[in-house]
């Protein structure tokens, strides 16, 4: 039991309601346990006791390989899984007491940089993070602090930066400037042009500008932004108003497609407008959350001020991170994903994720009264709306729901500022869901929707607001 500790008053039913049973039926016997849920019990368990309450009360959750609406990865193989095991207990942070994982860490940096065309990978700069959200972040504080630098020395104010994206960027954006005080300059999306592609990019730049961010990958839609045509555009204010503005490209997912399916495509450091790349080592980077990379084109373009040296962890060590403390497993099990495919296989791994996506494109585009807005030919997302019907009475929201019902998670999310009164779904495909997975997935998806159209669904209104995963 849990003890006569009480804090608080209360009625001994609500009490109960309150509290975590372990019945005995399913352990030991003689080993029935009651364990409150909101305060630490007065005692400790067993092992077993705790594994199994904390185990049971997470099989509630969903099936993460059913799950198509994450980009986040949820397979690896078993010997990854030993190592990501065996180096929990490492704090990424500590260099001098890790020294072998923060070797690691470089490896994986010189790869990234060789893999993204630096003009020289040994004299590119980067680290690893919690994952891409804040490398995406650490990308933007460079680029806000190289511009105060460039204006302090022109004897400009600094209050007023802002920073020009599309309207389809993720939420980390957002953040970003909201908590680093940057003004967002938010292009619009349209039918016309369905990612920021350097149309009209003049109206949004000036001198407060610390650079523009193009996507690999939009969230919604899983597209690429063109990044040598956004830099063409730039080229042109440059020309007409001396204005250098530099890019950043946010590679969360393209980053690790690109370079294996699209490998004549110029998005990278081969763009000199580029000075900063973000990706997710546990999105197509291929490994459990969380692991992301931020690297820059060399040192000149990461300023100094920014890097903090730390000695009180046993040696002098430089670090730029929003985060501290972090497990070391996710950086070696990155390591471990690059020496076991090399380029081949992760050519062959992002081909087979991009072929499943196609499929499963098609097979939605015949599965009902559905549009593509793309056919998983970038990195492997498709998105599609549901073609005009004023008599139809239900809509994606209730298609999502009754696939929830067969394990399947797939969101429907109004599309962002431009084309906000347009709702569409999105699948993600990621390594481990294979063409049978996806044949079951097109069986079910026929099924609900003959079911809607039969019933005629709910229907209704939804709540308005921009999708953010």
């Amino acid at each position: 039991m849990s003890g006569s500790r009480r804090r608080g008053g209360g009625h001994r039913l609500s009490e109960q309601r309150e509290t975590v049973s372990l019945n005995p039926v399913f352990t030991r016997p003689g080993e029935a346990t009651e364990l409150p849920r909101f305060r630490l019990p007065d005692a400790e368990s067993l092992p077993e006791t705790a594994y199994q309450i904390v185990h049971d009360e997470a099989m509630l959750d969903g099936n993460a390989r059913l799950n198509l609406a994450t980009f986040v990865g949820t397979w690896m193989e078993e010997p990854a899984d030993r190592l990501y095991a065996e180096a929990a207990d490492k704090n990424m942070i500590d260099k001098d007491e890790y020294p072998a994982t923060a070797a690691v860490e470089a490896r994986c940096v010189t790869m990234l940089a060789d893999l993204w065309h630096a003009p020289d990978p040994r004299g590119a700069v980067g680290t690893s993070t919690v994952g891409s959200s804040e490398a995406a972040m650490l990308g933007g504080l460079a680029l806000k602090r190289a511009w105060q630098h460039r204006c302090r020395a022109a004897g400009h104010p600094t209050d007023r930066p802002n920073l020009v994206m599309s309207s389809a960027v993720q939420v980390c954006w957002e953040k970003f400037c909201n908590y680093f005080e940057v003004e967002p300059r938010y292009v619009p999306v349209s039918m016309e042009h369905k990612v920021l592609d350097g149309h009209d990019l003049a109206a949004y730049v000036d001198e407060s500008t610390i650079g523009v961010v193009a996507v690999m990958g939009v969230t919604y839609t899983g597209m690429y932004e063109p990044v040598v045509r956004i830099a063409a555009a730039l080229d042109q204010v440059q020309a007409d108003t001396g204005l250098d503005v530099k890019i950043h490209v946010d590679g969360a997912s393209g980053a690790m497609v690109a370079p294996f399916l699209q490998p004549d495509l110029l998005w990278d450091f081969r763009v000199e407008r580029v000075v900063s790349i973000n990706t997710s080592g546990h999105k197509y980077g291929l490994v459990y959350p969380g692991v992301g990379w931020a690297l820059w084109r060399d040192e000149t373009c990461l300023p100094d001020d920014l890097v903090f040296r730390v000695d009180y962890l046993g040696g002098d060590m430089p670090t730029f991170a929003l985060n501290f403390s972090r497990p070391g497993a996710q950086v070696l099990a990155q390591y471990y994903v690059f020496l076991r495919l090399g380029f081949d296989g992760f050519r062959r791994v992002q081909q087979a994720c991009q072929d499943v996506a196609v499929h499963l494109a098609h097979g939605v585009a015949q599965a009902g009264p559905f549009e593509l807005w793309n056919e998983g030919r970038d990195i492997p997302v498709f998105a599609w709306s549901l073609r005009p019907d004023p008599h139809r009475t239900w809509d994606l929201h209730d298609l999502s729901e009754r696939l929830r019902t067969r394990g399947w998670l797939v969101p429907a999310y109004p599309m962002p500022e431009g084309l906000a009164d347009l709702t569409v779904q999105r699948v993600v495909v990621r390594n481990g869901l294979s063409l049978d997975l996806a044949e079951a997935f097109l069986t079910d998806l026929r099924s609900q929707v003959e079911h809607l159209e039969s019933t005629g669904g709910p229907g209704g209104p939804r709540p308005s607001g921009g999708f953010r995963h």
